[in-house]
């Protein structure tokens, strides 16, 4: 993670954006339908990309490449993402694959071995800086990724308070203990965690705490003292700047935060669908960065924790 804040600070931007990337996101894109749709759809998303981060890697330190996206269109998608992380690294940004990996033993290895292991970035390997875990198989399904973090000086960031409408239907169950499962995971985290706490004073292990819940990301912001934060939930989801500043420790570290749907379609929406036009996508991109960047570091401020 002292990569990561040492990105943040150089930046003055704690925020990330993610390639959340569709079709549909590009301008008056149109493929004629054969053999090589998908081809297609994947050579057009990964221009769209490219010029999103031509366009905004002056002001974020890092992208987060939702797989997801790129999974849908098959190998061609795949191709998609790796040259996209690719570019991201070439253009000095850290590279997040939102992937939320994880499986029982020895599954989990290949997980870990797939995200995680390689130094540089490698023709038709993944390559990412930072994987987002899912931890709900227990420690025999995290410590492969842990034992590749501490190996390849690799990060990820482990679920523990999503930020989807149902997540409460699990995560705020209640144990016999009367701690909610979350803050068990937020615990369990820390744990996993505090043999990898690098000169920061955070670990390798980080968490991933939805903003659309403030008083949770204040909470395990508390509790979690040596857990690096990555927020997603700004923005599209609904998280503004007041719900995300929680996540900040009192230097004003501590917390990444994530929007996506709001900076890759900026163009079609206000405030800037009436600035730009279609053509311009990556301009208003750009434009929603720097609009994202100082409401959140305004917020800090007003709290007294924005350390720029």
């Amino acid at each position: 993670m002292d990569r990561l804040i040492k990105a943040i600070a150089e930046k003055k931007n704690p925020t990330v954006v993610g390639l959340d990337t569709r079709f549909e996101f590009i301008p008056e894109a149109r493929v004629r339908p054969g053999k090589r749709e998908v081809w297609r759809r994947a050579e057009a998303i990964l221009k769209y990309n490219t010029s999103i981060v031509d366009h905004v890697s002056e002001y974020v330190p890092a992208v987060k490449v939702q797989i997801a996206y790129y999974e849908m269109l098959g190998l061609a998608g795949i191709e998609c993402f790796l040259e996209t992380a690719a570019y991201a690294k070439k253009k000095g940004l850290l590279v997040m694959a939102d992937a939320k990996r994880n499986d029982i033993g020895a599954t989990a290895e290949a997980y870990a071995e797939a995200f995680l292991s390689t130094e540089q970035p490698r023709d038709e390997m993944f390559y990412a800086d930072y994987l987002t875990v899912n931890p709900y198989l227990g420690e025999d399904g995290i410590r492969p990724f842990i034992e590749r973090c501490a190996k390849h000086d690799k990060g990820i960031f482990v679920l523990v308070k999503t930020s989807n409408p149902s997540s409460g239907q699990l995560q705020d169950q209640i144990l016999q203990n009367g701690q909610k499962v979350y803050r068990h995971m937020g615990n369990l985290v820390g744990e996993w965690g505090k043999n990898l706490i690098e000169d920061a004073g955070y670990s390798r292990v980080g968490a991933v705490v939805g903003a659309t819940y403030p008083e949770e990301l204040s909470e395990l912001r508390a509790t979690m003292p040596h857990t690096f934060f990555l927020v997603p939930g700004y923005g599209a989801q609904g998280g503004g700047a007041a719900d995300v500043i929680g996540g900040f420790d009192e230097n004003g570290t501590g917390a990444i935060i994530n929007a996506s749907r709001s900076v890759l379609c900026a163009w079609m929406r206000e405030p800037w669908k009436n600035e730009f036009t279609p053509a311009q996508f990556a301009q208003a991109a750009r434009a929603e960065v720097i609009r994202m960047r100082d409401d959140i570091t305004g917020a800090m401020r007003k709290r007294g924790v924005c350390p720029w």
